[in-house]
């Protein structure tokens, strides 16, 4: 049951992410590519470790892919002010 939750709850997340990253990306040009590369890289590690059911490793992985946009969409917030 609870690996059912945490399968869920990780997949609900990846179509969060599928959704925000192309808004961020286009908000921050090329000036941060490499670091929202890196947040794609996580995402795409997600599904790798979804695959072989470590729900753990798979909810770090997109929590940190998360973490790197939102620090993106931070930073070119401030600039803009």
């Amino acid at each position: 049951m609870a690996d059912k939750v945490a399968e869920t709850r990780i997949k609900k997340d990846i179509v969060e992410f599928d959704l925000k990253y192309p808004k961020i990306v286009k908000r921050a040009g090329k000036r941060y590519g490499e670091i929202l590369d890196l947040a794609l890289r996580y995402r795409k590690d997600t599904e790798f470790f979804l695959e072989k059911k470590d729900y753990i490793t798979a909810f770090g992985a997109i929590n940190y892919g998360f973490g790197l946009m939102d620090a993106v969409e931070k930073i070119v917030e401030i600039e803009k002010r």
